[in-house]
């Protein structure tokens, strides 16, 4: 079996946060979370990165995080680019919001040939999610008539911001703890010790279960679905090009979802207690710089990372 590989989706400009959020430092020596996301990908036992980038952030991200860390692991980049469509398909008039992480994710079909576990690269996961998923990745494999995959979740309550709203993929498990479906909402907000979601703008409020298990885009899959978000892909442009042309996405989950609906596939959720970390808005940075800051005081990580 081939090692598995790490994704990262950083092709995202961060419009709440102002700016390239990716590669804004967040200590004193300059590292930024995409620095801990890979030395606690490399500690678990990875040994190559993938970064899903836009082609004109390309310098700065080599700059930033890609010189430096080929050092420790190696390194490629694919292009999440708007025209990569398919055949007799092309960009809407106007459009200029990218196709979404299902798309992202798409664009390392050429480059990624085996497992993958696929993160965001703003968030913090935390050491024990990359152990767990190397672990699974390393340890399971695709049945003929069912894929397996895997991903980390996180208690809700230790993925809010207190500067605003989140959105999050709240997940309902079965009694073994397998994926069900992934409910997307959209706007979260903390409400006191808790957490709720609105649909209409904050007219009403829905609350969240306390200590329900949501997404922060952790993934393990096999190299299916890469064939899979590849052939499904021009049923969602036909699909929704017509109804949404210039916002529409296609996110992961959803198909994650699809094929779990169809008998495909199962998720096995794999559950962390640690607390995300992540700069949604520019005001959050202070509170992320403390954490991190903690965690090193801590042990859990050495002042210089490489």
């Amino acid at each position: 079996m081939k090692k598995p590989v790490l994704v990262v989706m950083a092709a995202g400009m961060g419009s709440r946060y102002g700016g390239l959020k990716q590669i804004d430092p967040i200590d004193r020596e300059g590292h930024i979370i995409m620095d801990f996301s890979v030395y606690d990908a490399v500690k678990a036992g990875f040994e190559k990165v993938v970064f899903i980038i836009k082609r004109e952030n390309e310098a700065d991200f080599r700059s930033a995080i890609g010189d430096r860390l080929s050092r420790q692991i190696e390194v490629a980049y694919v292009f999440q680019d708007l025209h990569n469509l398919p055949e007799g398909y092309a960009v809407p008039e106007g459009r200029v919001k990218p196709w979404g992480t299902g798309h992202a994710v798409l664009s390392c079909i050429n480059e990624v040939d085996g497992s993958m576990a696929v993160i965001n690269a703003d968030d913090y996961y935390g050491s024990h999610a990359f152990a767990m998923a190397y672990d699974f990745l390393t340890k399971t494999e695709d049945e003929p008539s069912k894929y397996h995959y895997m991903m980390v979740g996180y208690q809700i309550e230790n993925t809010l911001t207190e500067n605003g709203h989140v959105a999050r993929g709240v997940c309902v498990t079965d009694a073994d703890g397998y994926l069900v479906r992934v409910d997307e909402r959209t706007h979260i907000e903390k409400r006191g010790d808790g957490a709720a979601y609105t649909e209409d703008n904050g007219a009403t409020w829905t609350q969240i279960p306390a200590r329900s298990t949501v997404s922060m885009n952790m993934w393990g899959f096999s190299a299916s679905i890469l064939s899979e978000l590849k052939s499904r892909f021009t049923r969602f442009l036909d699909e929704n090009l017509k109804k949404d042309p210039l916002k529409c996405e296609y996110f992961l989950p959803f198909v994650v979802c699809e094929l779990l609906e169809e008998g495909r596939a199962d998720v096995k959720v794999m559950q962390s207690l640690d607390r995300w970390h992540g700069v949604t808005y520019k005001e959050d940075k202070p509170v992320v710089m403390a954490a991190i800051q903690k965690l090193k005081d801590e042990g859990a990580y050495p002042q210089r990372l490489w």
